[in-house]
């Protein structure tokens, strides 16, 4: 059977299709790059954002238009809004989140247990899910109730994977050829958390860095305040990536109470204070939301303030969007949309500036660069785009195909398109 997977929002859903992918793979099925070409698609869905779950519906009707076989809805839009799922052109399951570890034996109708006995390589997926990095699922649910967030309402509580399952994951990814692999979950700071003896993520990492030979292992987001000042020491060892993103939502403290988030301003500025006097040249990026309900202008500037108080390597802005089950969407003075937008505007602005004085330290530089795309530019020549351990965006021209191969890169120059490198002629 020909199998095409797709998805949309987070690095956990990604992770969740990699999982896919492998185990289809171990069964014998061929992955295709075009729902055209297959005789089953499954798209993991989303719905964080209105935005994201109007995304999702997309992809389910590409996938029946272009004419797969038979369509399967799972993730979290799917999850909460399963008769609408089911409605759409072709769909012919949909299988919610509480389920969707399952889901590859469950339409194979094989047991899980066949994909233990069954290893095979973690392969990339073909097509627009092309990734050099693999995503590796540590951590699900999350017991916070950040008042504006519907993930916790779709996903459920916080439930933590073994380690040794993680570490066959990576080394798996790794024989597949994977140079970097991402520690995602919806709260990856509460991993270990649940176990009867407690563990803190720390300790994963610890055992990653220690018992596997991935070349490079990053972190995708941490709650601010499930860091301690020790977890920091971690990133004496060089292959972990030099890249902490810490999702505040606002810069106003007002706000965050608000949001039930579990920081203030101060400590959050005392946190990366920390995190960077430990970690040189670290790339601090967060998430901030604006437009929260009742948000006023004065909130509004001081969030806007702190945001460029801080010096961010980058960012990124949701303007707030109301989703049903959660306690913002009853929350009185909702802020009007256009308003809304015009401080999305600025708030972007802020990250932009933000972002060019942070790449403008590395110029003249020589960074290890993971590369991610090659385009042909004829005979003998590429032009390769990949990231730095940092999250530096860099371009290149290459005399050979680099792609997923990690070299030494001199900066050279910052355009409106990112940073532009030299490629040195030794690799690291």
């Amino acid at each position: 059977m020909k199998i095409y997977l797709d998805t949309v929002g987070c690095r956990l859903n990604q992770s969740e299709i990699e999982t896919y992918a492998r185990q289809f793979r171990a069964a014998g099925h061929t992955l295709v790059s075009d729902p055209a070409e297959a005789d089953l698609t499954v798209i993991n869905t989303c719905t964080v954002t209105t935005a994201a779950a109007a995304d999702s519906r997309k992809k389910i009707r590409g996938a029946a238009r272009a004419g797969s076989g038979e369509v399967i809805a799972t993730g979290c839009w799917a999850t909460m809004e399963p008769q609408n799922a089911r409605a759409l052109p072709g769909v012919s399951r949909v299988v919610p989140n509480a389920d969707k570890d399952g889901l590859v034996s469950e339409v194979l109708q094989i047991p899980p247990e066949s994909f233990d006995l069954e290893p095979v390589e973690r392969e990339p997926i073909p097509g627009a899910r092309l990734r050099t990095r693999a995503f590796i699922k540590v951590q699900d649910g999350c017991d916070n109730r950040c008042t504006f967030c519907i993930t916790t309402v779709a996903r459920g509580s916080s439930y933590s994977r073994p380690v040794a399952e993680i570490v066959d994951d990576i080394q798996a990814a790794y024989r597949g050829g994977t140079q970097e692999a991402v520690l995602t979950g919806v709260h990856l700071g509460s991993w270990g958390g649940d176990f009867d003896k407690p563990r803190h993520l720390k300790s994963l990492v610890e055992i990653i860095l220690r018992d596997t030979d991935i070349p490079r292992l990053r972190l995708s987001s941490l709650e601010p305040w499930d860091l301690e000042d020790d977890f920091f020491t971690l990133w004496e060892d060089k292959r972990l990536a030099r890249h902490l993103h810490l999702p505040l939502q606002s810069g106003c403290a007002a706000t965050l109470r608000r949001m039930a988030r579990k920081t203030t301003p101060d400590e959050y500025a005392q946190l990366v204070k920390t995190a960077r006097a430990a970690i040189p040249n670290a790339a601090v990026t967060t998430d901030v939301i604006v437009g929260f309900p009742g948000e006023s202008e004065a909130e509004f500037e001081e969030s806007l303030d702190f945001v460029k108080s801080m010096n961010f390597a980058g960012g990124h802005v949701f303007s707030y969007s109301a989703r049903p089950e959660t306690a913002a969407a009853r929350m009185p003075d909702h802020v009007l949309h256009p308003e809304r937008k015009a401080r999305n505007t600025q708030m972007r602005a802020a990250f932009e500036n933000a972002q060019t004085r942070y790449q403008e330290q590395f110029l003249g530089k020589n960074l290890s660069v993971l590369w991610e795309s090659a385009t042909a530019l004829g005979p003998g020549g590429w032009t390769v785009s990949g990231l730095t351990d940092n999250y530096l965006r860099v371009r290149a021209q290459a005399d050979q195909r680099l792609w997923n191969q990690i070299t030494l890169v001199k900066l050279t120059k910052l355009t409106d398109g990112g940073l532009v490198g030299q490629i040195s002629n030794c690799s690291s």
